[in-house]
């Protein structure tokens, strides 16, 4: 199947790589906030970072007490307080409750993120407007970077966010994707994060193809932000990380092709790079600061990073299950292969993902506790804390989101 096409209205002629005018409502990026203060390491830390979970207990974890964010702008009246969001949490989930994201906040990132995917890059076409606002862009970001400084380090991630998932339902998924020929889209895709190199000649013909269709747009306008914010090492951090994504995407889409339902341990092994991880890995840039090269590959780091996107992942394999299930064809998720592999029922196999998400979690949470008590610094303890803020942001996302996701009648 040939590659998608182009969506929505036609595009201008391309323009040479510079960097993005910044939005015209955007005021100027906040300097970086200070770090906190490292706490010493003792006994207590596993419990302190890890923190207890149920109603009313999040503000006793390190890994979740963050500073109140910076305000953009001073409200004229405090603003009235939001009933909580509707949605359900899978029963026997292991979660932290988080606090109600702030509106003003939500708002306006919903409002320039969709000023950016229909006027910048050309996103969607109209008809796929109700499923953009549906996927709550907006409260999504704010949920999982309360420490943002100001709403331009919101929309870094937001346009990134928006970005992958693009190439995800346009190459991959729901919105004309097909695992035929994913390889050669996707590499192409990755140039748009990671530069081609090349002679003269060539450049030209790789430039235009950085606008050919609506993923390529996203990613490459989104990334050019993103450039502009971070440093060149958080940058590299992000393209390796997306690399990482697009071989998970690949790995998948093989087995789709040679209708193959891997082993769960392997299935679990495509997870690791089909997942969120680029997302949580930008939680310093999105913050403000910078968690330096050498610690962030210190195999301890590494390792809570990689927890926290495979925990974060299967929360996602839970709750679009029943999106899933209703799709064409055999769509690979925890539960059906443990289904598969382990002769489960349906709800067996369901229960039994639920378990390995809660394994995974504690042992993210341990992984985070081993981390900072071995390397208590601020910046690695402000990070580990970003990353465990936007796991829980991550699953509070989903629960709320029930324009796309239901919950199976298992219980």
């Amino acid at each position: 199947m040939p590659a998608p096409g182009p969506l929505g209205p036609t595009v201008p002629a391309p323009q040479p790589l510079t960097p993005p005018v910044p939005e015209a409502a955007s005021a100027p990026a906040p300097a970086p906030a200070a770090e906190p203060a490292a706490p010493a390491a003792g006994p207590d830390l596993r419990r302190i970072l890890g923190g207890p979970t149920g109603l009313g207990t999040s503000s006793l974890s390190l890994a979740r007490a963050l500073t109140p964010p910076f305000p953009d702008r001073v409200p004229e009246a405090d603003p009235a307080p939001l009933a909580p969001a509707e949605g359900h949490v899978v029963p026997g989930l292991y979660h932290h409750p988080v606090p109600e994201p702030d509106p003003g906040r939500v708002e306006e990132v919903s409002r320039r993120i969709k000023r950016w995917a229909e006027e910048e890059v050309q996103l969607y076409p109209e008809e796929w407007e109700g499923q953009f606002d549906g996927f709550s862009v907006g409260r999504y970001m704010v949920a999982c970077h309360p420490d943002a400084p100001g709403v331009d380090h919101l929309m870094l991630a937001a346009r990134l966010m928006v970005a992958e998932n693009a190439v995800d339902d346009c190459y991959c998924e729901d919105h004309g994707g097909s695992p035929v020929g994913l390889g050669g889209r996707i590499l192409l895709a990755h140039t748009t994060l990671d530069p081609l190199h090349t002679t003269p000649e060539y450049t030209p013909a790789w430039e235009e193809s950085l606008v050919s269709d609506a993923p390529r747009r996203a990613y490459r306008s989104a990334m050019d932000y993103f450039v502009r914010a971070a440093t060149p090492s958080q940058t590299d951090r992000y393209r390796h990380d997306m690399a990482r994504l697009h071989m998970g995407y690949l790995a998948e889409a093989a087995w789709a092709e040679t209708d193959y339902v891997p082993e769960v341990w392997e299935y679990l092994a495509m997870r690791q790079f089909n997942n969120f991880r680029p997302c949580p890995t930008i939680t310093d840039t999105v913050g403000g600061y910078e968690l330096p090269a050498d610690l962030h590959a210190l195999p301890k780091t590494q390792r809570a990073i990689a927890l926290a996107g495979n925990a974060a992942t299967i929360v996602n394999d839970l709750y679009s299950y029943t999106k899933e299930l209703d799709s064409p064809g055999l769509h690979l998720n925890l539960p059906v292969v443990l289904a598969k592999r382990e002769q489960l029922s349906e709800r067996d196999a369901y229960l039994k993902a639920v378990e390995v998400h809660n394994q995974l979690m504690h042992a993210f949470e341990s992984a985070a506790a081993d981390a900072a008590a071995d390397c208590p610094v601020p910046s690695v303890l402000r990070f580990l804390k970003g990353v465990a803020t936007w796991v829980d942001g991550n699953h509070d996302w989903h629960r709320t989101n029930t324009y796309r996701y239901s919950l199976p009648d298992f219980w």
